[in-house]
């Protein structure tokens, strides 16, 4: 290509990259030229040579939910979001499900798949992996619970403050006999339920319940069944996602119990489908659309050799039907 077109090696990478370092009208011959002719280039040579690959890892971490899909409402919305943000930028996207079995797993991708930066979807039960790796690797950005000293930045909602606007709702609605559902284990999930709790008079909080679900909707339909079962005097519930909180709803109705009337309801996310559920959901919303945003600005901050801060963004009590 160089010697058809009359221009050294590197002008010719250059104009078939589009750089503005090359002349708008010299950089239209090239790629005019390398269209007649058929040439194109050799992404992985082009890789060897810049040590960029133009690829983002979006890792989605399942160490504490195995049975979690990408079909989960939550997922499939921050999916949507952060791709659409990753290839406004023009990069590619290599999606990682991941069910560690060794504390390794996320440096073999780091080394392996030659990424230029990666994006984590929640820290499930991984936060020591992304603590250690997190030291030395700067182009990484996890979407979860923020906590003092950790070596990685991050972007989440104020899950504590979540929590607490939950509480207050079903105390405002009267209720008495309160469950949270929930996995603990999962930092964003303890932090809802630290919130939750420490709102509650004494009287309530010695009282609720704290019932372990998982959250495929299955599995939190046979929870919530056997919540009822062997609580029949609950009458609020904060579950821990909004599809938990859906099957909470589906589970009640079964049981006989009427969602509002005597039963109260309050899910976490806000996903798409929450407005639908039956009754719709009430709910505490976090904004996925911003937060991907704003996990993408800071990648690619941190990919220029910038610190950048972890962002909490405000947590937002959405009332429908179901509380």
């Amino acid at each position: 290509m160089a010697q058809l077109s009359g221009v050294s090696a590197a002008t010719v990478s250059r104009a078939l990259a589009d750089s503005p370092l090359i002349a708008p009208k010299t950089r239209k011959r090239i790629q005019d030229l390398a269209t007649k002719v058929g040439f194109s280039v050799n992404p992985a040579a082009r890789m060897l040579r810049t040590r960029q690959s133009n690829t983002i890892a979006l890792i989605l971490p399942l160490g504490h939910e195995k049975g979690q899909h990408l079909s989960d409402p939550f997922f499939m919305a921050m999916l949507a979001y952060l791709a659409d943000a990753v290839s406004q930028r023009g990069y590619d996207l290599l999606l990682r499900r991941i069910e560690p079995d060794t504390t390794d797993w996320l440096r073999k991708i780091i080394d392996r798949s030659r990424v230029d930066g990666v994006l984590v979807i929640g820290q499930s039960d991984q936060t020591e992996v992304l603590q250690e790796v997190g030291k030395t690797y700067l182009p990484m950005v996890v979407w979860g619970q923020w906590t003092p000293h950790q070596s990685y930045v991050s972007v989440g909602v104020d899950n504590i403050e979540g929590g607490r606007l939950a509480a207050m709702r079903l105390l405002d609605e009267g209720r008495g006999r309160l469950a949270f559902l929930g996995n603990i284990a999962v930092p964003e999930f303890a932090a809802r339920h630290e919130g939750f709790m420490s709102t509650l008079p004494a009287k309530q909080r010695s009282e609720a319940i704290l019932f372990p679900v998982h959250l495929t909707a299955q599995d939190a339909f046979a929870a919530a069944e056997q919540l009822f079962r062997d609580h029949p005097d609950i009458d609020g519930v904060f579950a821990a996602s909004d599809v938990v909180a859906m099957s909470v709803i589906r589970a009640a109705a079964q049981a006989g119990r009427s969602v509002p009337e005597n039963l109260s309801v309050i899910g976490f996310d806000d996903v798409p489908i929450a407005a639908q559920s039956n009754p719709p959901l009430t709910t505490i919303r976090q904004d996925l659309e911003q937060g991907s945003q704003l996990m993408c600005d800071l990648l690619f901050m941190r990919m220029r050799g910038e610190q950048g801060q972890s962002v909490q963004l405000s947590p937002e009590l959405v009332i429908r039907a179901s509380a």
